[in-house]
């Protein structure tokens, strides 16, 4: 999918731009937003050659374990490779994860490339985004930053809210369903550390460097692109910690339920080896004490049944069961 945006001066709303127009050799790009999702090799091949931007750039983004960085072309083309938080609907139960996402920024437009349409960059095309302008790319590519952060703290809560209500279903019933899903929820925290921390590289270099020109009105929204960053790092790691040890703690818990089935089944195979031990003695062909008692089978039934009774006691309230 390709699509064009721009601010237009006058009412300070954001336009789209309606397809083929921009294909014209003679468009002007300046001020544009293109956005970019999951293009295909013509989309790019055309973006790249109306626009001078590297085909490199382009793809850079595509490649789901690409790492977050920033690459510079030159002194008007930046890449700002960026990892985004991503939410995913499977059988009634979302999952987390994460996708690159690149922002070339050049001198006259923006481009944002992803492998799939997010709610970071719709939250800009509905209008959620206040003094958004597509001309104050600077800016813009800030309020990206700073809306990736906000939207990892956002999930991070939902996960917290989430491993809650497993774990409070967890305590009614120990299932299987339940655990995968702490599991899953685990691997998501993961996933959202690693990404956390590369993007504070690259919110680093953004700040000690001059890759993108940078205006003093902008610099508060890059520290506090910073902050929410760093926050969300914090929260990452407290809730991956408080899960981990939620795992420890019911795999445990499993291992010492299973431990008690052992010994109960352990239990139940001494009281019945007890009646058979009996039951093969005389069932021997030799003489037997008693073998001519019409009584004798029922006093046997009765000594097993007793002898096997009071062994079970005895482990009862030796605390085997």
């Amino acid at each position: 999918m390709l699509e064009l945006f721009y601010t237009d001066t006058a009412s300070c709303s954001l336009k789209r731009i309606e397809e083929g127009v921009w294909e014209s050799e003679n468009f002007d790009f300046h001020n544009v937003w293109i956005n970019m999702v999951n293009p295909t090799d013509k989309e790019i091949e055309s973006i790249a050659r109306l626009t001078s931007t590297p085909e490199d750039l382009i793809k850079a983004p595509l490649d789901e374990e690409e790492r977050a960085r920033i690459e510079s072309e030159d002194s008007s083309t930046a890449l700002v490779l960026v990892d985004i938080p991503v939410l995913e609907e499977e059988e009634g139960y979302y999952s987390y994860t994460t996708l690159p996402m690149g922002i070339i920024h050049k001198k006259d437009y923006i481009i944002t490339v992803c492998l799939k349409d997010t709610v970071i960059l719709r939250d800009f095309v509905v209008g959620r985004i206040k003094g958004f302008r597509t001309f104050h790319k600077t800016k813009f590519l800030f309020q990206i930053l700073y809306n990736i952060s906000t939207k990892f703290l956002a999930y991070l809560k939902q996960i917290d809210k989430a491993s809650g209500r497993i774990q409070n279903e967890l305590h009614k019933s120990t299932r299987n369903k339940e655990l995968i899903q702490l599991l899953d929820l685990e691997n998501s925290l993961v996933y959202f550390s690693t990404s956390l921390k590369a993007n504070d590289m690259v919110l680093n270099k953004l700040i000690k460097t001059n890759v993108v020109k940078k205006y003093d009105e902008d610099n508060d929204l890059l520290e506090d692109v910073q902050v929410e960053n760093q926050q969300a790092i914090e929260m990452c790691n407290i809730y991956r910690d408080i899960l981990s040890g939620t795992m420890d703690a019911y795999a445990s818990v499993i291992s010492n339920n299973q431990n008690k089935v052992m010994k109960t089944l352990t239990v139940i195979t001494l009281m019945i080896s007890i009646p058979s031990l009996i039951a093969s003695i005389f069932g021997m062909n030799t003489g037997v004490p008693g073998q001519g008692s019409i009584f004798a089978f029922w006093i046997v039934v009765a000594v097993s049944l007793i002898v096997s009774l009071i062994a079970g006691v005895i482990m009862f309230k030796s605390k085997k069961f």
